[in-house]
């Protein structure tokens, strides 16, 4: 099973994910948007060994510490899908239009697609392609854990913004209802920003997912 701490980071508050499997406490970092030195600590006090870096999409908020934390502990670096390469190019520009420290654009070592798997010590990662916040936007789910990690596709009485460039808000609706929701009502999952939900809350609550008169 999987454990996980949440980190959030920047002025922004992005959900940075320590996530590792209980049995062998190998783990990845998932969107490490910023504050590096805070994030190696986690992992630290933790005692996870990690083996990876995650990114569901291209905006700095949630990949800013990437590239450092990567160089300095000889991480690969995985996500998000190649549709969000335009966005991790214009890295720079968006640190200095979210008021973030700036950093300039990179290449993941892997880019993901939807129906990839991620293995977590004895755990493994789905990879759901959910775009609509951004073209290349991914989740990550486990299974056997029951836990979804969905960045910026969904939050608990909300969804994500779809203002941004590539952004859709058809696109987005249609993942979450397509690909998200039925993954079952019991999942857990960790959004970019804010406390974690259920599938089966928002399924029913979330203003954005009801339909009217429903």
């Amino acid at each position: 099973m999987l454990q996980f701490r949440l980190l959030p980071v920047t002025a922004l508050q992005q959900n940075c994910t320590l996530l590792w499997c209980a049995e062998t406490r190998q783990g990845v970092i998932i969107d490490p948007g910023g504050e590096p030195e805070r994030i190696l600590a986690a992992v630290a006090e933790a005692q996870v060994q990690l083996t990876g870096i995650l990114l569901t999409h291209g905006h700095a908020d949630h990949i800013s510490a990437a590239p450092e934390l990567a160089r300095r502990l000889s991480l690969p670096i995985a996500g998000p899908h190649q549709d969000d390469d335009f966005l991790i190019q214009a890295l720079a520009m968006q640190c200095e239009l979210f008021g973030l420290p700036v950093v300039e654009g990179f290449r993941p070592d892997r880019w993901l697609a939807g129906g990839d798997q991620i293995a977590v010590g004895r755990d493994a990662l789905a990879v759901i392609h959910c775009p609509g916040h951004t073209p290349g936007h991914l989740v990550f789910f486990s299974q056997a854990s029951r836990l979804a990690q969905v960045g910026d596709v969904l939050f608990r009485g909300s969804i994500g913004r779809t203002d941004f460039p590539g952004g859709s808000h058809r696109a987005l609706l249609a993942s979450i209802h397509d690909r998200l929701l039925p993954l079952g009502d019991d999942v857990r999952f960790i959004p970019g920003h804010g406390p974690m939900s259920t599938l089966g809350v928002e399924r029913r609550s979330n203003p954005f997912l009801i339909a009217p008169g429903g």
